[in-house]
């Protein structure tokens, strides 16, 4: 039995389908069982509870020999990194309750800091705890920036006429589709060869920057002289904040990531390699954007 997080998510979700298709039996969580539909039709087993909760996480982790753990984000909470603290030590406690053999934590480039990454650090904190349960095989998976958070420019292209964020325009960073994460999540949990406790990272077809990026996405939509700016911390932060996308913590704590880009601190610990460079390409990706684009 595996158990996988996040299951109404892009990487969640993928996961879960691809072991179904396998043959696997899953377990999927959500707060709300009715958005795991899809999932229970194919044959995974529902559960509806709150990760927050120490009873809930242990009784869903009954009987499960394998997980994938993610730490859902709350854009709107008023204290993230703690709720990020409190779910990745009921993780920790129901993992080894239960006796799990396999576990694969999504966490980011940047954890290797532990401190100094903003929105990321709870995942250093996740990794850090996991260190101590020696019995258990455990998978650092370290993706890169999300090709998929480049949606929240949407509104900013819409309504400004540009693309804009607080990270340099010519920073090159890798940056990875959701949909490639699954795939390696879900090949590494049918195999189950990870042994140990171990960092792999997800990188992406190649390292772009929002220069790079704003280019391939304005001749998607047929912008093709759109622009990418580099915004003031704080104007971002509260850019975010008044049009309701997140709270003022969850905007300090991105903040915290895009200085940590900028500075380099979070892009120092990995080498790109054929193998953990992934197919999906901004070009790809740029289609499903302007389609949405289109529509919104």
């Amino acid at each position: 039995m595996y158990i996988i997080t996040g299951a109404t998510g892009n990487i969640g979700k993928a996961i879960a389908t691809e072991l179904l298709l396998n043959g696997k039996k899953i377990r999927v969580i959500s707060r709300d069982v009715n958005k795991l539909k899809g999932l229970v039709e194919k044959g995974a087993e529902p559960m509806e509870g709150d990760l927050k909760d120490p009873d809930f996480v242990n009784k869903a982790f009954a009987g499960v020999s394998a997980a994938f753990l993610i730490i859902p984000p709350n854009n709107h909470s008023t204290d993230f990194r703690s709720e990020q603290n409190i779910i990745a030590k009921n993780y920790l406690h129901a993992v080894k309750t239960n006796h799990l053999s396999h576990v694969v934590l999504l966490s980011s480039i940047g954890a290797h800091l532990r401190n100094g990454a903003g929105i990321i650090d709870g995942l250093g904190e996740m990794e850090e705890l996991f260190k101590e349960v020696k019995e258990v095989n455990v998978l650092n998976l370290r993706p890169s920036y999300f090709m998929e958070n480049v949606y929240g420019q949407l509104h900013t292209i819409k309504f400004m006429g540009i693309m804009g964020s607080p990270v340099k325009g010519d920073l090159s960073f890798p940056i990875v589709a959701t949909k490639d994460i699954a795939a390696v999540v879900a090949q590494r949990l049918l195999t189950l060869k990870f042994t140990g406790n171990t960092i792999e990272y997800v990188l992406g077809e190649r390292d772009l920057s929002y220069n790079e990026i704003a280019k391939v996405i304005g001749l998607a939509i047929g912008r093709p002289d759109l622009k990418y700016v580099m915004f003031p911390y704080e104007d971002a932060a509260k850019a975010m904040v008044q049009a309701g996308f997140v709270s003022e913590n969850v905007a300090g704590l991105l903040n915290g990531l895009a200085r940590a880009m900028n500075d380099g601190s979070a892009l120092n610990a990995y080498q790109r390699t054929p193998e953990n460079s992934t197919p999906t390409t901004i070009e790809d990706f740029s289609k499903n954007f302007a389609a949405i684009f289109d529509k919104s």
